[in-house]
């Protein structure tokens, strides 16, 4: 039972905090010593008050000794987490258990990487993840199929690069996102780089805000493309010029977020100037940390239930920020939210700083190998000044090329397999890792991504617009589908009396101008049928568009009805591959 100390309005709880640095809840002795069988979201909120999980260091070097049985229950379930570290589903997914094994999540803020960062990746890949990495939607990289007995090692190596995992889980701000091309993007706004890297520093590892209710996530940008997705993050900075001033500030959206209840960052009406927009960060962290009432039910914890069960708007939420940071912010300006086009700054491009471009590769899946990674750093250093950048799109960029040499670097990055380009799919397809490693997956996405890619290629080749399709293998939507033309949402489905891998199929998502998420069409298909399935929908966008319409808007303008019946599959039963 927890003691409330006073309330807010609208929903908001304030409950006392404890002697030590961020505890924000207090637990009254009588009742933890009570036989009370606890719920999921009491017994985390106990562990987490109990020990601070980034004091496990020791522990964590312990269980490397005496192997992986030696590991307490409530660190590898829980505390775990806080330093990067999940443990690795046995390929089946929900459907299966644990492996032995680990997943390690880097915490890379804004994609910001050197060459030699990069290298140091490739090896410890090549050492203990069986030579492969993934890049994430969050501009994170992850390994899997570490043992406990690696992970002292993992860390180490990590640190001594300037590289961590800390925070990367847990019930802690993630990873924060910015444009990867911050600072030499010709067309940005501001480069908001700075204020990114601070809030990074103000947070991550900070015991204040080691124990938030649940995981928190930010995204700060100054490119008017909006890449770092404003729109679906806990807190969304986006560059803005205020009309009669010239000054550059911030536009602050509060509460996005996907998974099973998605919903829209809320603009808050102010203007962030650059001087507060540390505060204003630190001021939104302290009122999720604060509210009991988020901390009540895991899976009702997120920043965006105060807008969706608690009766919060942008108003109230302002109020509660002015009283927290202790000034007033400015009434907020006018803005252009961007068309939803892509947002991964693939290809060639001229920097500002005159003679030098950037180079962004579409990695299909964000999947590479440690040649891969190892090419992507020798590139760095040798055409450019090392700096690698990594992107939500789940893509990779290399900056300061001097513009005479891209041709060069074109011809020796097609020679090893990184594209500069790509089609349609290619560019625009996303996956989440799937059952392949992930416990909470229903359907694997990684292989199936590459599939359907290749599938779709070959069937629909003069495709020449825009498309995003994005797969998640559960509802949680690791994957985003809720923000795709096509998302397709990870399911089973009976075939000839076999269970196989399905997708439940959403249409029309998008962000920018015209946000919404993807509708539901009530469609579930075989893994099997989805290429021929969503070639003939294509086809059918390709001779029915309108002059200058997008598929996102085509699907708009037709009812569920009958986009589902274009998605009825014309054959079912043929094998799709496994994970690769």
């Amino acid at each position: 039972m927890l003691q409330r100390a006073t309330s807010r309005p609208q929903g908001h709880l304030h409950w006392r905090s404890g002697a030590a640095a961020g505890e924000v809840w207090r637990l009254r002795r009588d009742v933890m010593d009570a036989p009370v069988k606890e719920t999921t979201a009491q017994k985390a909120e106990r562990l987490k008050l109990e020990r601070n999980p980034w004091a496990i260091l020791p522990d964590i070097v312990r269980y490397a000794r005496h192997g992986f049985d030696s590991i307490a229950p409530d660190d590898l379930n829980l505390r775990f987490r806080w330093w990067g570290l999940y443990t690795q589903g046995d390929g089946r997914g929900a459907l299966g258990g644990a492996a032995p094994f680990f997943m390690a999540r880097i915490r890379i803020p804004n994609g910001f990487l050197f060459a030699h960062q990069v290298r140091t990746i490739a090896d410890l890949a090549e050492r203990y993840a069986r030579g492969v990495a993934d890049v994430t939607v969050r501009q994170n990289v992850q390994l899997h199929w570490l043992r406990i007995e690696d992970v002292p090692d993992v860390l180490y190596t990590l640190w001594r690069a300037g590289l961590t995992t800390i925070g990367a889980c847990g019930d802690v701000t993630r990873n924060l996102v910015g444009c990867p091309l911050a600072g030499v993007d010709r067309e940005e706004i501001c480069d908001a780089s700075p204020i990114l890297l601070q809030a990074n520093r103000m947070l991550a590892g900070n015991p204040e805000f080691s124990n938030l209710p649940r995981k928190y996530k930010i995204g700060i940008t100054g490119c008017r493309r909006w890449c770092s997705s404003p729109e679906i993050n806990d807190i969304g900075l986006t560059g803005i010029a205020h009309p009669a001033t010239g000054e550059i500030g911030f536009s602050a959206r509060v509460g996005g977020g996907l998974s099973t209840h998605p919903h829209f960052g809320v603009r808050l009406p102010a203007f962030v100037r650059w001087s507060q927009a540390l505060a204003v960060v630190r001021g939104i962290t302290e009122i999720f940390r604060d509210s009991g009432v988020l901390r009540e039910h895991r899976d009702r914890a997120r920043l965006k239930y105060l807008f969706v069960g608690h009766g919060w708007t942008a108003e109230t939420f302002l109020e509660e920020l002015t009283r927290r940071i202790g000034f007033a912010l400015d009434p907020d300006v006018p803005e252009t939210p961007p068309p939803d086009v892509y947002r991964d700054h693939v290809g060639i491009h001229a920097q500002k700083q005159d003679g030098l471009c950037s180079a962004g590769f579409a990695i299909l899946r964000g999947r590479m190998t440690v040649q891969d990674i190892r090419t992507v750093a020798d590139l760095a250093d040798r055409y450019g000044d090392g700096s690698v950048r990594l992107t939500t799109m789940q893509n990779v960029v290399i900056l300061n090329i001097a513009a005479a040499r891209t041709p060069a670097l074109a011809q020796e990055a097609a020679g090893a397999g990184l594209r500069l380009e790509g089609s349609p799919f290619w560019r625009g397809t996303i996956a989440c890792t799937g059952s392949e490693f992930c416990k909470l997956a229903v359907a694997e996405t990684k292989g199936f991504a590459r599939w359907l890619v290749e599938a779709l290629e070959e069937r629909v080749p003069d495709f020449d617009t825009n498309l995003k399709i994005h797969i998640a293998g559960c509802p949680n939507d690791c994957g985003q589908h809720w923000i795709a033309d096509v998302g397709l949402q990870g399911a089973k489905a009976k075939v000839n009396g076999q269970m196989v891998d399905a997708y439940d199929v959403f249409l029309g998502g998008g962000l920018g101008a015209e946000p919404q998420f993807a509708r539901r069409v009530s469609v579930r298909l075989a893994a099997a049928d989805v290429p021929d399935t969503l070639a003939r929908l294509l086809r059918i966008y390709l001779d029915g568009r309108r002059i200058g319409e997008s598929f996102h808007a085509f699907c708009r303008r037709h009812t569920d009805a009958e986009l589902k019946a274009h998605l009825q599959p014309a054959r079912v039963g043929a094998e799709a591959p496994g994970a690769a």
